[in-house]
């Protein structure tokens, strides 16, 4: 299944788009998209593991299965005072 992954802040600067295409296969889940995307985007690999993951608007943990009309959003961590 084709995937499309919203990119925001850190994550968005890192790639250089606000979005990016990931194929998984059917029974992935957010653990595999989180690897595909550091093996797709080195440039992630250490932001990823302090992500959020958000599945149709709901944080997911890394155990989630994935459909193909999810809305999926990476979002790094956000500091401010």
């Amino acid at each position: 299944m084709t995937l499309t992954v919203l990119l925001f802040a850190r994550a968005k600067e890192l790639v250089q788009r606000d979005a990016v295409s990931v194929i998984l296969p059917p029974s992935a889940t957010v653990g595999d998209l989180r690897s595909r995307l550091a093996a797709e985007f080195p440039q992630l690999s250490s932001l990823l593991g302090v992500c959020v993951i958000a599945v149709n608007h709901d944080f997911a943990d890394d155990s989630r299965g994935l459909l193909p009309s999810d809305e999926i959003a990476v979002i790094p961590p956000v500091s401010g005072g």
